[in-house]
């Protein structure tokens, strides 16, 4: 039986090595290569093609859940698995919206992440140290949103839809303090373009301005304020 192969993207080398430290505790798996940033991370795995990923959100350049959309378009028999110090239900709906197959706290015990890594590869998902199935996660995700909006409903589903790559680059300039009309000068887009963008980014993060937008993405950890580590 051939091991498992990991690619560990995560920019803090000291966890990086824990991380291998684990896995290198099994005889079935194997780590691949690591990568410090996102963009790193998707020239990584098209040139080493693993089987599994164990990926920060909290990246430089590009976040996770970024990368793991990227990756996925691209390779979609490659499993992620999400692993962050950000353990809360809605960065869960995020990463399974992203294309992730489990979602671990960065205090996950080892045997349980083995148990992860194992359990993503057969293909299942894993919440909570729950294996599911297809069926089980998506009944269990609305399940999570029914509690969260009330009712299931094709408006709530779609508040759960990933931020584009060209919603979450506007977003991190919003974290900066741009206005519209500085970003639409930035990116070299209109105005409108900008708003109808900035439209989008509220109601898929359920927030009422720009401001709350920053904040949830700071929060989460999406993008960073320059010198700033997660």
């Amino acid at each position: 039986m051939e091991p498992i192969r990991i690619l560990i993207v995560d920019d803090h080398p000291v966890f990086r090595q824990g991380l291998c430290d684990v896995l290198e505790t099994d005889m079935h798996m194997e780590v691949a290569g690591e990568a410090a940033d996102g963009e790193v991370a998707i020239e990584m795995a098209h040139e080493l093609r693993p089987d599994v990923i164990l990926m920060d959100i909290n990246l430089p350049t590009i976040n996770g859940l970024q990368v793991t959309r990227k990756i996925k378009t691209q390779l979609p028999n490659l499993k992620v698995v999400m692993i962050t110090g950000y353990d809360d239900v809605e960065q869960v709906f995020h990463a399974l919206r992203a294309g992730a197959s489990a979602y671990c706290s960065k205090d996950v015990p080892p045997e349980a992440l083995i148990k992860t890594v194992t359990a993503v590869h057969e293909g299942n998902y894993v919440v909570d140290d729950r294996v599911m199935n297809y069926d089980e996660i998506i009944a269990w995700t609305e399940q999570k949103i029914g509690r969260f909006n009330g009712s299931l409903t094709s408006e709530s589903d779609d508040l759960f839809v990933p931020l584009s790559p060209r919603e979450m680059e506007i977003l991190e300039h919003v974290t900066k303090g741009l206005s519209n009309k500085e970003i639409a000068f930035k990116l070299g887009i209109s105005h409108q373009t900008v708003k109808n963008h900035m439209t989008a980014i509220l109601r898929k993060l359920r927030v009422e301005d720009r401001t709350q937008a920053a904040v949830y993405a700071l929060q989460h950890g999406w993008v960073r304020l320059d010198g700033a580590r997660g």
